[in-house]
């Protein structure tokens, strides 16, 4: 029988997914990843919960040094340096699919699950990639970009093939819509805290500097950078006859640069930090994702120096973000990622 563990949160994706498994006839085994989160005692009782309705072992494993030292102290180093992060990104490449896998492997699974709405398959070339989930409205294979070949060669993920409704509806007949929690949040360690709260919490001051337009002339002042993100219109506090949006956070000058809609729009993007599972092709076309709920844009995508490629959009695209990934898909496989870069760098650190 093969030795499979399934990373569960108390959620129903995770829940439905070891159900799933176990009537594949996996020797399924729980893990729980014990983080630095508000309610993680709660979630532990879901898990628990959980795990003695479907009668697999459950193992807890300690991850808060691990978490805070790759995921919470990056997403505020990288709020700092005037980049916006995806921390659920990082976390996968680093923490899931990096220490718990290391962990389960240690532990004699073959295989990681998770309960991810997206698919590992093999592309035409037989290389291992990630696929979209069939639920469109679901589908979280962005969030996987920065696994590498032999991370996805270990992979299961019961729930490509399903819809929300079918996960649901699975629950249900299985009695664990009684045991398992709500639905994940994309954030974990936020628990629906903003931003702003968050960094107090953490101890960091905020650091007021000018908000100036894209000409150049003062408009206002800012509280700190980590309050604003790109493309953002409310909360700027400066009446004109058309809205004021965030174009750009100056970190090295603490300077929240605004700019009006038009500006928001660029036909290009530079990225660096690139990484593929599949070989690339030169110039690479393809579609290419910018952020989790993005409809993917036809592209190219050419190397023009030793760190950095350049991505020339199909269409023109609004509030493209520095500090997020854009990963590169061909048909519905991502092939490969890179980290947005602003207009004045050559490089950027996401810990990814």
């Amino acid at each position: 029988m093969n030795t499979i563990g399934i990373a569960m949160s108390g959620g129903v994706d995770s829940s439905v997914s070891a159900a799933i498994l176990r009537r594949q006839n996996f020797d399924v085994h729980g893990f729980f990843m014990k983080l630095p989160l508000p309610g993680v005692d709660e979630h532990l009782d879901r898990v628990r919960a959980v795990a003695g309705k479907l009668e697999i072992p459950l193992t807890i494993v300690d991850l808060e040094e691990l978490f805070t030292r790759h995921v919470i102290d990056v997403f505020i180093d990288t709020y700092r340096q005037g980049l916006t992060p995806n921390p659920c990104i990082v976390c996968n490449r680093r923490i899931k699919f990096g220490a718990l896998r290391k962990y389960m492997h240690e532990k004699g699974m073959s295989k990681i699950a998770t309960g991810h709405y997206a698919r590992i398959a093999r592309t035409r070339e037989g290389h291992f990639a990630v696929q979209r989930g069939i639920d469109p409205k679901k589908d979280q294979s962005y969030f996987l970009c920065r696994l590498n070949r032999d991370q996805l060669e270990h992979m299961v993920m019961p729930l490509g093939e399903l819809s929300k409704n079918e996960v649901y509806r699975m629950a249900a007949e299985l009695n664990l819509d009684k045991v398992h929690g709500p639905e994940s949040q994309d954030i974990c360690f936020l628990a629906g805290r903003n931003i702003a709260i968050f960094f107090t919490e953490q101890g960091v001051e905020d650091n007021p500097g000018p908000i100036v337009t894209s000409r150049g002339a003062t408009a206002g002042r800012h509280r700190g950078l980590w309050h604003y993100t790109i493309g953002q219109r409310r909360g700027l506090g400066l009446p004109d006859e058309t809205p004021w949006y965030v174009q750009r956070l100056d970190a090295q000058h603490n300077r929240v640069i605004i700019c009006k809609n038009e500006e928001l729009i660029t036909s290009s993007v530079r990225v660096s930090d690139v990484r593929w599972t599949v070989p690339p092709s030169s110039p690479w076309q393809g579609l290419v994702q910018i952020r989790g709920r993005h409809r993917p844009s036809g592209a190219t995508l050419e190397q023009v120096s030793a760190k950095t490629w350049l991505i020339t959009f199909a269409q023109p695209q609004r509030a493209v973000t520095p500090g997020q990934f854009a990963a590169f898909y061909q048909d519905d496989f991502i092939c490969g990622s890179g980290v947005i870069l602003p207009d004045d760098q050559t490089t950027a650190g996401t810990g990814s």
